[in-house]
């Protein structure tokens, strides 16, 4: 063996570590990127969760609304399940249903996330290639030992990556149910009709206290 290769070996082994170094921080990187909105979202349920009954449901309302929406691309989820028929609708009209969907969402999590009893939120390490869409698996771990399995499907947007849809036990489309719900209010009654109940089952989600 020459004095030359002897010498080189070394270099490459240490180049070689150095670019699998690099590769492993950069999926670290994006994992993290991807994950962030998520944890943020599970911190916020955690608080009106441990705030619970003893806060008024328009006070966990606003601890939340910020956090779900930078955590959720609402206009975009709002599009996936109202179209087709929202390209019909006037201009006000998708406005104030965009707005009455919102605060729909917001609601429910508030309705939903209101009790704590030791439950915790746990990420799964890797993140999941869906096309373009990344899905951080995640389970809601009682302290009774059932867990709850909630995924989130991430598209990264220009504001970053953001929650389009929510997998419950992993297969179930929340997208895909809310469609099948709001299509039958539009049949019913048109637009009109979908604002309309929207706004009727925010406010018995909130007991009254929003619409």
């Amino acid at each position: 063996m020459s004095i030359a290769l002897s010498y080189r070996r070394p270099l490459f082994r240490l180049a070689l570590a150095s670019i699998l170094l690099a590769l492993g921080l950069g999926r670290a990187a994006v994992a993290s990127e991807v994950t962030t909105p998520v944890e943020q979202l599970h911190a916020g349920l955690m608080s009106i969760m441990k705030a619970g009954k003893t806060a008024q449901f328009r006070q966990r309302y606003d601890m939340i609304a910020p956090v779900i929406d930078r955590a959720f691309d609402l206009e975009v989820i709002f599009r996936q399940v109202i179209e087709p028929r929202l390209v019909a609708l006037p201009p006000d009209q998708r406005a104030a249903l965009g707005d009455a969907f919102r605060r729909y969402m917001i609601a429910s999590y508030v309705a939903n996330f209101d009790t704590y009893s030791g439950q915790r939120f746990e990420i799964a390490p890797v993140v999941r290639v869906a096309g373009s869409n990344r899905v951080v698996e995640t389970q809601i771990a009682a302290a009774s030992g059932q867990n709850y399995i909630l995924d989130y499907v991430m598209r990264q947007q220009s504001g970053g990556w953001k929650v389009v849809d929510v997998l419950v036990d992993g297969t179930i489309s929340r997208v895909a149910a809310q469609r099948s719900q709001m299509r039958s209010m539009v049949a019913d009654n048109g637009g009109a009709g979908l604002l309309v109940g929207l706004r009727q089952k925010t406010a018995e989600l909130s007991g009254g206290t929003l619409q």
